[in-house]
């Protein structure tokens, strides 16, 4: 699948959003992907997360054990994926603020993970819940989205696989184009930020 047509499944669900957006980085945007829309609707994240562990097969140089992705976002993702690659899906869950693997989760030294995510903006949640990985010896061997919101400019610490990437606008809140400024900002997203 091409960027277009992830873009035409978001339409398809009402997920491809326009207004003033807060997003979970804490940056606004004109464009908001209300990618809850899709996960509720089981045909599309199949049609979604299917595309997404092909393309990972072919740009992975090595195989991956396991597959873990950061909740609540990419619990979904990180589980379809998983389920197309023959592979278990874990997640980690913030613990005092930090990402941590929970109820009886684990992961064995050396054991190479995937690490998915539903969409990518600034690459912190990704950064975070890789680095809760590496701290019990395992190692990530790459990342995988459903959608880049960077097109390519986020940097999560390995190689990131993306179903889509395009850069959409996204502006500090004290440096909002006038088009936004006289729109009341909306926070759809699920991270408790301001």
């Amino acid at each position: 699948m091409n960027t277009d047509e992830v873009l035409d499944v978001f339409r398809e669900a009402g997920a491809l959003l326009e207004g003033h957006f807060i997003l979970s980085s804490g940056l606004r945007s004109p464009v908001f992907l209300q990618k809850a829309f899709i996960f509720k609707n089981p045909r599309l994240t199949e049609i979604l997360c299917k595309a997404l562990a092909e393309k990972v097969k072919t740009q992975l140089d090595v195989a991956p054990d396991i597959i873990v992705a950061p909740a609540m976002g990419g619990i979904i993702p990180g589980y379809e994926t998983a389920r197309h690659m023959g592979l278990e899906s874990i997640f980690t869950e913030r613990e005092n603020g930090e990402f941590t693997l929970r109820r009886g989760f684990a992961l064995e030294k050396g054991q190479k993970v995937l690490m998915v995510e539903d969409i990518v903006t600034t690459g912190l949640s990704s950064r975070e819940c890789i680095g809760s990985i590496e701290k019990t010896g395992a190692k990530v061997i790459g990342g995988a989205c459903i959608f880049d919101r960077s097109g390519g400019d986020a940097d999560i610490g390995v190689p990131l696989i993306s179903l889509a990437a395009r850069k959409f606008p996204a502006y500090e809140a004290d440096s909002l184009p006038p088009e936004l400024e006289n729109i009341p900002a909306i926070k759809p997203g699920s991270r408790g930020l301001k």
